[in-house]
């Protein structure tokens, strides 16, 4: 039973020859030329995709083997994209589509996505705020073993609250101010845990990535044990393929 096509990104011609690429289900990589663009799929075997580990891993490292490879003008698509024909695609995909897809696909012509991850110790800054601020730092320890009304203890929890907010801000500034100016475009993300208080995408050309990674050193070095810095130096520019689609299958 035939399920249509996985769709993994568009690339602009010419197309890529010869792949020898397995992708989702070990389904063989191909390539489709439609309307003036080369679409890069597999024979779907089923219905729907889950979004497990394993199916996303694999729908990023068809991307990011092309583009090792050479093809470095792709705009990826979202994972779990079916359709059912070439005629869905033209019709709904790339044909209303066109300008936008030309020029996105410009903007990411040469270019890599890579991403900085900062965390920090929670406890750690808390102590060092309040060793750098010897009034607050008195006014929390009447917290410990003292009756306070609830207006001094919301005063001195906000407090507590703006310093490091301002203390967050500080480091972000820092690490913007070092690795913007590199970067063609830039996107920050939500952080996803408590720890983390930076996650930002940075749209790079593809040969700045040394000048990059020296820059996210000299921060790492910057901040010693402060911080802990993740910095993944390469995957195919998701937080910049912004054409919003609705394809029916």
């Amino acid at each position: 039973m035939s399920y249509g096509f996985y769709i993994y990104g568009i690339l602009t011609l010419p197309a890529p020859q010869n792949l020898n690429l397995q992708g989702i289900d070990r389904q063989p990589v191909q390539i489709k030329i439609l309307d003036g663009f080369a679409v890069i799929y597999s024979e779907a075997q089923q219905e729907r995709y889950l979004a497990s580990r394993r199916n996303l891993l694999s729908h990023e490292k068809v991307l990011e083997d092309i583009m090792e490879a050479g093809d470095r003008n792709l705009l990826p698509m979202q994972f779990g994209l079916l359709i059912s024909s070439w005629e869905t695609v033209s019709e709904q995909l790339i044909r209303p589509h066109q300008e936008e897809l030309t020029q996105l696909l410009a903007k990411l012509s040469g270019c890599r996505e890579v991403s900085v991850k900062v965390f920090w110790d929670t406890e750690a800054e808390i102590q060092g705020l309040l060793a750098e601020n010897p009034n607050l730092k008195t006014e929390r320890d009447k917290l410990v073993g003292q009756p306070l009304s609830m207006e001094q203890a919301i005063q001195i929890g906000q407090a507590i609250e703006r310093g490091m907010s301002d203390r967050k801000q500080g480091i972000i500034d820092i690490f913007q101010g070092t690795l913007n100016s590199i970067a063609i475009d830039m996107v920050e993300n939500t952080p996803q845990m408590d720890t983390m208080i930076y996650n930002a995408a940075y749209l790079i050309p593809w040969e700045a990535e040394s000048q990059f990674s020296e820059h996210v050193e000299a921060l790492d070095r910057q901040f010693e044990d402060r911080l802990r810095i993740r910095y993944n130096n390469f995957t195919a520019p998701f937080n910049f393929a912004r054409l919003r689609l609705l394809v029916s299958n």
